[in-house]
């Protein structure tokens, strides 16, 4: 924990809050996910958002995640390990507006973080905040990106990582954990098959898990997404924000961070629609939306190029349905040949080479538009969730 001396970040952190039965926890020690028996829920980080607070301290702030330092888990500022994630750019569609005529739409394009993904954020976040409560050793299974992101954030802070991944992840993937000095195990399975090891070896080991929404402060670092989307459409929210959906951290921390920011004042009631999309070779979350159900089931059809989105079952599917349900949302699948064709398309008239899970927004998006769903003069934001260049041996040129 921070000392006396430390220098505080002036975080408004409460405690730790279960968002399915109320059950809250101290957040001064380290926790995983609600000990209520037959809970299991993720954990939501709660912030003090009664005093006031003028959005102008933003002004001078550095462009990275941590300018929402007030709304963010981490007390002590010798805690924050950084190297600038965050702040990402929103780029308009230039050159295919024959598909967005009537529409602004925008990539919010994660490729530019450290690592080359999103996972920079919620890893950024979680590193900081076991840095914090003196936790030696991290352990997280990953589908590719997340294990890059742990490595990274685990040797800047002098904390031991150890990866699980599945072995058919591209090879630069793997690379690049061993390149940060983690422990990398591949795993002739999912990420779900990681998940189980993972969690046989913390038993066993004593290490801290940081699986995708059972530890609750990946969530704070990828909420940081939403307070950058309204704050870049200055104070105002776009119509329509599409997310590619595998654990979905993502998705319910901008949602989170909408909540927040209203609370304090900064934001109106009004909310974007939420569109969650997925690999048809994993598309649970698609299946319970079209279905009507609470949750998902476990669907796992192998291999997919979007090596992010091959997630079977994600930890809080309740609460991700509850999401799309709730910002009158909606959640389809798109094929590796869609997506495929996508990250060239954009690559070759766009000039960005994207992951195949943003990608699979794009058409996405094109499916919505034909079809209505998406009306003449809204906006939307697609959040492209990292570089195209670490996925060149699953893409076809």
């Amino acid at each position: 924990m921070t000392s006396n001396t430390a220098i505080g970040t002036g975080s408004r952190l409460i405690n730790l809050k279960c968002p399915a039965c109320g059950a809250e926890y101290d957040a001064s020690v380290p926790n995983t996910f609600c000990r209520v028996e037959g809970c299991n829920s993720t954990l939501f980080a709660q912030y003090d958002l009664s005093l006031p607070l003028d959005k102008a301290i933003l002004k001078d702030r550095p462009a990275s995640m941590w300018r929402y330092r007030e709304l963010l888990p981490v007390m002590g500022e010798e805690n924050v390990v950084t190297m600038g994630e965050g702040f990402t750019p929103l780029i308009p569609i230039e050159n295919l507006k024959h598909f967005t005529a009537g529409n602004d739409v925008y990539w919010k394009n994660e490729a530019g973080n450290p690592t080359g993904s999103f996972k920079a954020r919620g890893i950024g976040m979680a590193v900081s905040k076991a840095k914090e409560l003196g936790i030696k050793t991290i352990a997280t299974p990953t589908a590719g990106n997340a294990g890059g992101a742990l490595a990274a954030y685990a040797a800047r802070a002098g904390i031991k990582a150890v990866v699980y991944m599945p072995k058919l992840t591209p090879q630069v993937f793997k690379d690049e954990c061993r390149l940060y000095g983690a422990e990398l195990v591949e795993v002739d399975g999912n990420i779900a098959d990681c998940g189980k090891l993972v969690a046989d070896g913390a038993a066993e080991h004593g290490w801290f898990q940081i699986s995708t929404l059972k530890e609750p402060y990946r969530l704070e670092g990828k909420k940081t997404m939403g307070f950058e989307i309204v704050e870049q459409f200055n104070w105002q929210l776009p119509d329509v924000v599409f997310y590619p959906t595998g654990g979905g951290t993502g998705l319910i921390g901008i949602w989170k961070a909408f909540d927040e920011l209203e609370q304090l004042g900064w934001i109106g009631s009004k909310r974007p629609r939420m569109v969650a999309v997925q690999s048809e070779s994993c598309d649970g979350i698609v299946t319970a939306f079209n279905g009507g159900q609470s949750s998902a089931e476990f669907v796992d059809g192998g291999f997919t190029i979007a090596n992010g989105l091959r997630v079977p079952k994600s930890f809080a599917d309740k609460v991700i349905l509850k999401v799309l349900r709730d910002s009158k949302g909606t959640a389809l699948s798109i094929s590796d040949a869609d997506m495929n064709t996508a990250v060239k398309e954009i690559a070759r008239k766009e000039g960005m080479l994207i992951a195949p899970e943003g990608a699979a927004l794009w058409q996405a998006y094109k499916k919505l538009k034909a079809s209505g769903w998406i009306q003449p003069g809204e906006s939307v934001v697609m959040v492209n969730t990292g570089s195209g260049y670490k996925y060149l041996e699953n893409i076809t040129i």
